[in-house]
């Protein structure tokens, strides 16, 4: 009787000791705390895009990924994203009041991981690197601008740099940082958004509208940007 009690003693704490170690294998201490889980309750497809409405504990809305195959009912997760209200889809021939385009998004729970957004949503950028560019004619450098914002607000400057981050079709548009050496009270990056197509290294002119304390939603702020840029 002893060895039996003894033995089902050991058998419970083998099996409680499994349970503990598949929910922390579950559950690791390194998923993403900003990471949010859905349902899918409605999928749109486009021929880029996969438009998915989405069931975040009774809060439903849209959100826009790059094309790929959702099923309506499934869990998944992604990290937050850049709201556009009244955006139009033109494949959809509808205006949504409001979607959310993503970036990260799984079927797995998401890890913890460096991305381009720091603990406050706001978007980060490289860190300095060491490189020299002199202004074209008529442009501005970057300490120019930093130094002088509210003047430059609405206007349009031409910026010559080089490339140190790029992101492509994330709402329609490329995502650009540049630098070109200079700095005004540390601040020596700008992010730019265009149509127009580079590679992270590429010494590039833009020229383009400058707009101050933009807010896209989500966390996603900027104190200046470059917009509706072309590349010169």
């Amino acid at each position: 009787m002893r060895n039996k009690f003894l033995i089902v003693v050991l058998s419970f704490l083998f099996i409680a000791t499994a349970c503990k170690n598949n929910e922390q294998t579950e559950k690791p201490e390194n998923l993403d705390p900003k990471a949010i889980k859905v349902e899918a309750v409605e999928v749109l497809q486009t021929k880029s895009y996969t438009y998915v409405k989405v069931d975040d504990y009774g809060d439903k809305y849209w959100i826009a990924i790059t094309k790929r195959d959702v099923e309506e009912g499934g869990t998944y997760y992604f990290l937050p994203g850049m709201e556009m209200k009244n955006f139009e889809s033109k494949e959809l021939g509808r205006t949504f009041d409001s979607v959310f385009f993503i970036q990260d998004f799984s079927d797995k729970p998401i890890l913890a991981k460096q991305t381009d957004i720091n603990p406050h949503g706001a978007a980060t950028m490289a860190g300095k690197i060491d490189i020299s560019i002199e202004p074209v004619e008529g442009g501005i450098t970057i300490a120019d601008l930093y130094s002088d914002l509210e003047s430059y607000e609405n206007k349009t400057v031409i910026i010559k740099g080089k490339v140190t981050k790029y992101n492509e079709k994330i709402m329609g548009k490329n995502w650009i940082h540049i630098q070109d050496g200079t700095e005004n009270n540390g601040k020596f990056d700008l992010t730019i958004t265009t149509d127009d197509v580079v590679k992270i290294g590429d010494i590039v002119t833009f020229e383009g509208s400058i707009a101050l304390n933009r807010d896209l939603g989500m966390g996603y702020t900027y104190e200046v940007i470059m917009e509706i840029a072309k590349l010169k």
